[in-house]
């Protein structure tokens, strides 16, 4: 009766485990046998990829601004400063380096600023 009791419990918690899942939402799909089978929905990633081009485009955005208002050479003196400090400080340096398509972005804003 132990045993019995047992897989009776394991079926139950499985069962709670997969209506949970499935209060999430569910897919039917129908075997090769012709029975239906619903199984949970997969989750979606909370990050699409569209909003992780608009990060990193305004991120060159903000560091073209930034090249705009302090000039490319202010710009480049505290990025060396950054490359001389620790190890996270040297990591944004890299991140932090003016490369061409920020440059680009601050010649375009430097007329509005000005």
């Amino acid at each position: 009766m132990g045993e019995e009791t047992l897989q009776f419990n394991n079926r139950l918690r499985r069962l709670e485990r997969k209506h949970t899942a499935m209060s999430n939402g569910y897919t039917a799909r129908m075997r090769d046998d012709g029975l239906i089978v619903m199984t949970p929905a997969r989750r979606k990633s909370g990050v699409s990829g569209r909003s992780v081009i608009l990060f990193v485009l305004a991120f060159f955005v903000f560091k073209g601004f930034l090249i705009a208002n302090i000039g490319l050479a202010g710009y480049e003196e505290r990025v060396d400063k950054l490359k001389a400090g620790n190890a996270i400080e040297q990591g944004g340096a890299w991140v932090m380096q003016a490369e061409p398509l920020s440059e680009w972005i601050a010649t375009q804003i430097g007329p509005v600023l000005r």
